[in-house]
């Protein structure tokens, strides 16, 4: 089975900036659109972005305002987050996750693989 593994998280100050990645172990990656989701201690996990299996297609939560941008490259069975101008509302933990037979949406249940999930924390 694909495993996912996210890194980049960090503590960063407000306005500022980190590239999130996601590889997976298998090349099958490649078939799968992927998303972004975070969730912040006490809420529910929330949907920031996704990209469908070419790159081609990409689809943003409403908060996102231009400032993060996802991209994969299935040479190297990674897909990345690249968030900008940061806010300390942006704080939580991020996950990817593959969407095995769909092509990237906001709806939860559609994606079957999950990585564990890497703490971004954005200081005031």
């Amino acid at each position: 089975q694909v495993q996912l593994v996210e890194s980049g998280g960090g503590l960063v100050q407000a306005g500022g900036s980190l590239r999130l990645s996601c590889e997976a172990s298998e090349d099958t990656f490649s078939n799968y659109a992927m998303g972004w989701f975070r969730q912040a201690p006490g809420t529910d996990r929330e949907f920031v972005g996704a990209i469908g299996w070419t790159g081609g297609y990409t689809y943003y939560g409403n908060f996102v305002n231009d400032r993060f941008t996802i991209s994969r490259d299935n040479a190297k069975n990674t897909v990345y987050l690249q968030m900008n101008d940061l806010k300390p509302e942006d704080t939580a933990v991020y996950y990817c996750a593959a969407d095995l037979g769909g092509v990237g949406s906001s709806y939860l249940p559609a994606y079957e693989l999950w990585g564990q999930g890497t703490q971004v924390t954005v200081s005031s």
